[in-house]
């Protein structure tokens, strides 16, 4: 047994061992406690962004949306209208216009009785920040085949989208009658804008689909320069984009033009093409890497073209006939082979990486939403589609949705919405919004 010193002995040690143990724990909470403290964030915070504010006009001649700098968050809904008559397509229009404006300036929702639902949602908290928001509407072939009154009326090359050799057109995830391009900063700005809408125009117009999606941020290099960003297949995507801040370029390959052939009301507006395209990417990440690039034309860490450095450097066809350099039909020289005739079939694209969850055979649903924008679709999207058509790329892409729409012309300030010249067109008489 042990004598009554070695069990005084054996207390102490504990009561000092249990000290140590209590006084490390003391300690260290109040280390972090004091880190916590120090940074001031909490596990549960919000992100912190200084973004927030930004945002962008909704009045001029054109859309917000297109041109605008592409954000992080994209989405897509697609809508079927119920509204038929003139008066009600005038009120969709003109509520719709309402419910953006406010969204993109952002701000205060009011005050109701809380025995009635509340103004908004609150996903945002009770101010609505702009966080960078655009809104662009956009009308498909359906809006104007299903009202008698509308169909003279629909743009001369505004049809419905049809499928490609490689496509699985997934018929609940194509067309509609209307179209909403939502992007921000963050994809709770964009669910909240689509929920606003929802609650907003119930009589008016149900919704169909939707894909949301987004692009990677990224900081600018060193020099200041900007990087396009990556899709899902790891390649820069919109390396030769047209450069959006060219107006007369712009004027050129996007806008509907004054000389133009199309109807006087869709001058200043755009075709729009979007494509839900899966990609394969257990496939695509088993395939060598000089594969790829051979595939793409470009070289994947860089985002150069074959005999470039960087990925803004322009390969010359003229000089490598036979694909000595640039296959054939790699992806770049199939899209745009850099020929005078070609010039005519330039688009300006605006898209965003997908990610839905597995497919049922256990493979990741991941792609990319394509969406681009031309004055003429036929010479555009439907061009170029043509020229992909058996591109070795198919083997790792298949096209499940989208669909072709017209962006209207933008509202001019205030007093005006976007429709407002379509209606006027159709002979509706518009009553001027109160300033």
């Amino acid at each position: 047994m042990a004598t009554d010193e070695t069990k005084l002995i054996t207390t102490r040690r504990g009561l000092l061992f249990g000290a140590g143990v209590a006084g490390s724990a003391l300690a260290a909470g109040l280390t972090s406690a004091h880190s916590v403290q120090k940074q001031g964030e909490q596990v549960a915070d919000a992100p912190v962004s200084d973004k927030t504010q930004e945002r962008q006009s909704f009045y001029g001649p054109h859309q917000a949306g297109i041109v605008t700098p592409r954000p992080a968050a994209g989405m897509i809904a697609s809508f079927h209208v119920l509204a038929q008559t003139p008066d009600d397509v005038e009120r969709l229009f003109r509520t719709l216009s309402g419910r953006i404006a406010f969204l993109m300036q952002g701000g205060t929702p009011p005050e109701l009785d809380d025995k009635l639902p509340p103004a908004d949602s609150g996903l945002l908290g009770p101010v609505v920040p702009p966080d960078n928001l655009t809104i662009t509407v956009s009308l498909g072939s359906s809006f104007f085949d299903q009202r008698d009154w509308l169909a003279p009326y629909k743009p001369l090359r505004l049809s419905r989208m049809k499928a490609f050799r490689n496509d699985a057109l997934d018929a609940d995830l194509c067309h509609g009658d209307l179209a909403l391009q939502i992007s921000s900063n963050t994809p709770d700005t964009n669910i909240h804008a689509l929920r606003d809408i929802l609650k907003n125009l119930p009589d008016l117009m149900v919704l169909r689909w939707k894909q949301e999606g987004s692009v990677p941020v990224l900081p600018p290099k060193p020099d200041g320069t900007h990087e396009s960003a990556r899709n899902f297949l790891g390649f820069r995507d919109g390396s030769a984009n047209p450069d959006a801040t060219d107006a007369p370029l712009m004027d050129k390959i996007v806008w509907v033009a004054e000389e133009s052939d199309e109807p006087d009301w869709a001058r200043g507006g755009t075709y729009q093409a979007v494509r839900i395209i899966r990609n394969f990417v257990e496939r695509w990440d088993r395939t060598p890497l000089g594969e790829q690039e051979r595939i793409i034309g470009r070289k994947k860490p860089t985002g150069a073209p074959y005999g470039g450095h960087t990925e803004h450097d322009v390969p010359d066809y003229s000089k490598d006939p036979d694909g000595a350099i640039t296959p054939l039909d790699a992806h770049i020289r199939l899209a745009n082979p850099r020929t005078k005739q070609s010039d005519s079939n330039l688009i300006l694209r605006r898209p965003f990486n997908y990610s839905n969850g597995v497919s049922k055979s256990g493979q990741l649903e991941q792609g990319l939403l394509f969406i681009c924008y031309q004055a003429d679709l036929e010479k555009g999207f439907i061009a170029v589609q043509k020229r992909l058509d058996g591109e070795p790329l198919e083997e790792y892409i298949k096209p499940i949705g989208g669909g072709f729409f017209f962006t209207p012309p933008g509202p001019r300030d205030e007093a005006d919405f976007v429709g407002r010249t379509l209606l006027e067109a159709a002979g509706h008489a518009v009553t001027r919004l109160k300033s």
